[in-house]
């Protein structure tokens, strides 16, 4: 295959020159900086000249006291000597003393409850006459809560008057199958005793548990 590069662009030829112009520039230049270096006899050594000593102090840390302000003085106590007192003191006779009179106690305002309010909360709460038991004695399981095996407590709320009497009632929580009618007439049967507040009968609303238990 004939070679595609031409004779004059060959640069390979230009080699041998171009490195012998090379040497030649470098050994001049190495010449002419020996040449022209300084004398050594005109350096002054650093050797020669004293070193400069450094000493370094100690600093002592300083405290910064508070500003206290000095505690106040104690009060100087000034004794009294009896001989300073007179000698010509005269108490006065007990008896001679008239009694202090101390002022009567404020009377409390007298508390007037009205006849036809109902209380929740009393110091003394109405009770069954005989108890729980005088009611529980009024009540009779129906044939249906029997033969359904119903059980539980129905809850009846009654307000009982002054006298002790149910003025009315109604069933509050109940378990049906005729057992709520019956808590509710036992306990509308049932003679109580009244309720106080302030050692006065009052009317008292209240809650009545009426059990029913299978036998």
């Amino acid at each position: 295959m004939p070679s595609l590069k031409k004779p004059k662009a060959d640069l390979r030829k230009f080699y041998q020159r171009t490195f012998e112009i090379s040497l030649i520039i470098s050994l001049v230049a190495i010449i002419a900086a020996f040449k022209f270096s300084p004398n050594s006899s005109t350096v002054k050594l650093i050797k020669d000249s004293t070193p400069e000593l450094i000493t370094v102090e100690d600093i002592i840390n300083t405290i910064q006291k508070p500003n206290i302000p000095p505690p106040p003085k104690a009060p100087q106590i000034i004794a009294a000597t009896v001989d300073d007192l007179p000698d010509d003191i005269v108490l006065p006779d007990i008896d001679d003393v008239e009694p202090v009179k101390l002022p009567d106690k404020p009377t409390p305002p007298k508390i007037v409850l009205d006849d036809d309010i109902v209380f929740e909360v009393v110091e003394e709460i109405p009770t069954p006459i005989g108890g729980l038991k005088s009611i529980q004695e009024k009540v009779h399981y129906t044939e249906i809560a029997r033969r359904a095996g119903v059980e539980g407590t129905v809850f009846i709320e009654a307000r009982i008057d002054k006298k002790g009497n149910v003025a009315d009632a109604v069933v509050k929580k109940g378990l049906g199958a005729g057992l709520d009618e019956e808590a509710l007439n036992a306990v509308l049967l049932t003679k109580f005793n009244p309720g106080k507040q302030r050692g006065k009968a009052v009317n008292v609303k209240m809650v009545i548990p009426v059990k029913f238990v299978l036998k």
